[in-house]
């Protein structure tokens, strides 16, 4: 099959490079000549794992191209995925500048019988107004349907090849036998294809994210009490993650959450929800415990240095807002960073990916580290933001030994707390008692 991808950002990209993988014809569009010129050159502009080796066979295959000319990319598609961002405007709402924007360029080159499908995450009635622009524009009915992706990031080829489900919001019978058809390949172990309205569709991706933020919030909350009472928030988490009904994802205490999704889709589905009449009252609070969250670290760290602060090196570990990408978009690291910054105390910080995007936002006030353990020289103490694997099973003599002072504020519970106290550290996290140095066995 042909198929257009309108936007090469993390979602458009992903989706077209996938749907080349199956063995479709995908032309990738995009107003950005620099990103289109490095992509046509194989060089992925995103960190995701395995992405830029499926980019660079399927072009070298024939199956994917790049280009800034829409009427070349959507000539004779019959499938068209729509794939633009839509960040949140100042009142929280999504802007759909972009969205707009690609509707009116498309309908300048409309091919016929062409289906439009809409990925950007949208509110709901857009479906209907994306149709209804098209028509005008066109004279002609023009069929589109809604696709939401739920893709994570460090994980999004695996959620595209094998997706829990497929969710699909159309008008015709025919829209949902084409999708299906496309979709396929990646149902055969019986994963459910869910056809619904596009007003239906819309709103599932926004209450999908906006519930998994809520349990994220909800537990960083429990785990705030937790140091209030002594109380061990992952002895909790167990205790109640055993029940079938609530399960164990996303009760992960921790620093809070960011990226470009759960903040700005929690706070437009809150607008929606003014905007018709129902006050988003969890909606908000999910918002404002993840606001009040990522001040968790810098917050501890203030109590426990008090007015030395501003004479304190502190090391970095984690960037990103999540292990496996350098998307730092409202990641608590940016936080953390910002408090330290204008408490007057050196920061060296180290990621595995996140570095030059970080760089870009900071320049010459950060020292960034090539190696975890250098971000740690003449540390008065370390700051663990994200939880990428390679600091899972740290060298601890070699932190002893670098670090001024042996202090860890672990945002993300990596470790026990009886083996940090063994090992000589002071070791703070998230919903466990602070546990002073007990030996020096190293």
């Amino acid at each position: 099959m042909r198929i257009a991808v309108l936007g090469t950002g993390y979602v458009g990209l992903v989706t077209g490079t996938c749907l080349a993988e199956s063995g479709h014809q995908v032309a990738c569009h995009d107003i950005d000549t620099e990103k289109i010129r490095r992509l046509r050159g194989g060089e992925v502009p995103i960190y995701e794992p395995g992405l830029a080796e499926l980019v660079a066979r399927n072009l070298a295959d024939g199956r994917l191209a790049f280009t800034t000319h829409l009427a070349e990319a959507a000539a004779s598609a019959q499938l068209i995925f729509l794939a633009v961002g839509t960040p949140s405007a100042p009142d929280g709402s999504a802007d759909l500048a972009a969205v707009w924007s690609a509707a009116d360029m498309l309908a300048d080159v409309w091919p016929a019988d062409a289906v439009l499908a809409v990925k950007s995450t949208v509110p709901v009635g857009t479906n209907a107004r994306i149709a209804a622009r098209l028509r005008e524009r066109t004279g002609r009915c023009c069929r589109v349907a809604s696709n939401p992706e739920f893709l994570k990031e460090g994980a999004a080829i695996d959620d595209f090849m094998r997706p829990d489900r497929v969710v699909v919001g159309v008008r015709e019978p025919e829209t949902a036998a084409l999708l299906r058809e496309v979709y396929a390949p990646y149902l055969r172990t019986e994963k459910p294809f869910l056809v619904m309205s596009p007003e239906s569709a819309e709103l599932t991706k926004y209450v999908a994210n906006a519930l998994l933020a809520t349990k994220i919030s909800f537990i960083n909350e429990v785990a705030n009490l937790c140091e209030r009472m002594q109380a061990d928030v992952n002895d909790v988490r167990r205790g109640i993650g055993h029940d079938s009904r609530i399960g164990f994802a996303f009760l992960f205490p921790g620093a809070g959450y960011g990226g470009s999704c759960f903040p700005k889709d929690v706070r437009a589905l809150a607008a929606m929800a003014r905007q018709h009449g129902v006050p988003p009252r969890m909606l908000a609070a999910v918002d404002q415990v993840n606001e009040a969250q990522k001040e968790w670290l810098f917050t501890k760290l203030a109590a426990h240095f008090q007015d030395r602060l501003p004479a304190c090196r502190i090391g970095i570990w984690g960037l990103a807002f999540k292990p496996c990408t350098d998307d730092v978009r409202e990641a608590p690291s940016l936080t953390l960073v910002e408090r330290l910054l204008a408490a007057g105390c050196k920061l060296r910080v180290y990621d595995p990916a996140a570095l030059d995007n970080v760089r870009r936002l900071y320049g010459e006030r950060l020292e960034y580290a090539p190696h975890p353990y250098d971000a740690l020289d003449d540390a008065d103490a370390l700051a663990i933001v994200t939880e990428w694997k390679q600091f899972q099973r740290p060298d601890l003599q070699q932190m002893r030994r670098r670090m001024k002072q042996p202090v860890v504020f672990d945002g993300r519970n990596l470790y026990e707390p009886n083996m940090m106290a063994n090992a000589g550290f002071t070791y703070y996290s998230v919903g466990r008692p602070c546990v002073p140095p007990q030996t020096a066995r190293l």
